[in-house]
């Protein structure tokens, strides 16, 4: 009987500590300034290199057009491009993006449907910068923009896993193999 007891005693401290983590976090989406814009922003990674060459925002939200994807990448793709992995989301398997990759002369990729483990680099990429904008407060566009500078210079220049020569940043790995 106290073993019984013991464990509904550590069920009861488990569920106070979660109502506890539950009210906090209610406490800060209460904090949390409203959000009166709908943004986009396009991720631009080399899988070789793990470098971020970009990341495009997009203020007018779900009127984002293939176009302008379009515009955003002519101005960063490097000119060597050989391969362009993306999803099947409608920028991508529109005809300014098959333009795109006509007139630049790259192969385009697109991944397979339902399964965004076949892009697994964008989407840990995805995931980090997600982590990162956590705890940061911004109030306009620009100051979003100052805080996706920052940090692709703290992505690109912090050591990484994931790299053939673990433990190098982006950055170096580039110059080691000769692309910087």
């Amino acid at each position: 009987m106290t073993q019984r007891k013991a464990e509904l005693g550590q069920r009861q401290q488990a569920d106070a500590t979660w109502r506890q983590q539950l009210q906090q976090l209610r406490e800060r989406w209460l904090q949390l300034p409203l959000v009166t814009a709908w943004i986009a922003i396009l991720v631009i990674t080399d899988n070789c290199t793990r470098q971020c060459l970009g990341l495009p925002l997009f203020v007018m939200g779900p009127k984002v057009t293939a176009e302008l994807i379009v515009e955003a990448l002519r101005a960063l793709l490097p000119p060597e491009l050989h391969f362009l992995i993306s999803d099947r989301g409608t920028h991508f398997t529109a005809n300014a993006f098959r333009q795109l990759a006509l007139s630049q002369e790259f192969i385009h990729v697109l991944i397979a449907r339902h399964r965004p483990e076949s892009n697994g680099i964008a989407e840990r990429f995805v995931r980090t910068l997600k982590e990162w904008l956590a705890d940061k407060v911004w109030t306009s566009d620009v100051q979003l923009v100052e805080l996706l500078s920052q940090f692709i210079a703290e992505y690109n220049d912090r050591p990484h896993q994931g790299l053939a020569l673990s433990g190098l940043s982006p950055n170096e790995f580039a110059r080691r193999i000769g692309l910087l």
